[in-house]
């Protein structure tokens, strides 16, 4: 059990590195998750990664598998896509999920097309977009580090206002919360937080670990505050499991740690005791007078 579970960690400095950073990301990323799915935006976050795809692929090109490099493109490219894409709903009248589709539609054809151009190596590409725990050396790790702080102190001063964005926006910008404003601020968390997973998860990955414990968390707490616990929880379970099968049998490390959480996701689906089907068809009635 030992050299199963804890001997890896022990004798590899990469695999310690790698393990610090998805715990530091499981603290911040599904709690994000939680309230994109309450928003009913699961799939921002997904086109958010894939419209930081050029900016990714342009600093791969010039400054190779760098951390900081790779950060600073993907963030521009991400940002440019989500702010973007706010301002031309607001402009134009259309919807925002409409534009974020097209700008990503294009990011993505950018960034696949400047990787071409470019003759990136298959080895390298495949590092890009399924991660690997060797590129996460220690700038990779500061930034993965820094932004869950960020992320954290954000949340903890804009926690209220974002539950009543989520539930009740209209009493929200009643009362004055600047929903608008938070909402810019969230969406800059989403792109910072999936751009510092990058090095270990892959740009197709990365929003595996924000959104599958949050999907999952809804089925083991009714409250937002239960809900991000239960999300971090699971998060930092599949990040360990994730990073163990990834050594022991030799998978990249962002398909291993986004299998083990939809493993749980769907065990809670069948058990969660919030609208889990095992509840469901054990449930009693109750007794009509």
């Amino acid at each position: 059990m030992h050299d199963l579970l804890i001997a890896p960690f022990v004798e590899f400095g990469f695999l310690r590195r790698a393990l610090v950073g998805c715990l530091a990301l499981s603290v911040s990323a599904p709690v994000l998750g939680v309230f994109l799915v309450l928003r009913r935006m699961s799939l921002t976050a997904d086109v958010l990664a894939h419209g930081a795809m050029p900016g990714v692929a342009l600093a791969f090109l010039l400054a190779g598998f760098s951390a900081p490099a790779l950060w600073f493109g993907g963030l521009v490219a991400g940002l440019l896509v989500a702010v973007g894409a706010g301002a031309l709903s607001r402009a134009t009248g259309g919807r925002e999920d409409a534009t974020l589709a097209a700008l990503y539609l294009l990011a993505l054809g950018a960034g696949v097309a400047i990787i071409s151009i470019g003759g990136g190596g298959g080895v390298d590409l495949a590092h890009i977009l399924f991660g690997s725990v060797l590129g996460v050396d220690d700038p990779a790790l500061l930034l993965m580090a820094g932004v869950a702080t960020l992320t954290l102190a954000v949340l903890a001063l804009g926690w209220r206002p974002l539950v009543l964005e989520c539930f009740d926006p209209s009493f929200a910008a009643a009362v004055g919360a600047r929903g608008g404003a938070w909402h810019l601020v969230f969406q800059a968390l989403v792109v910072l937080n999936v751009i510092s997973a990058f090095q270990a998860l892959g740009t197709l990955m990365a929003v595996g670990l924000m959104m599958l414990p949050a999907i999952a968390s809804r089925h083991w707490a009714r409250q937002v505050s239960g809900m991000a616990y239960a999300a971090v929880g699971i998060a930092v379970l599949a990040s360990v499991t994730g990073l163990l099968v990834s050594y022991h049998v030799d998978v990249p490390t962002g398909p291993a740690i986004v299998l083990i959480a939809g493993g749980i996701w769907a065990v809670s689906v069948l058990v969660g005791p919030v609208d889990g089907l095992a509840h469901r068809l054990l449930r009693r009635r109750h007794l009509a007078g």
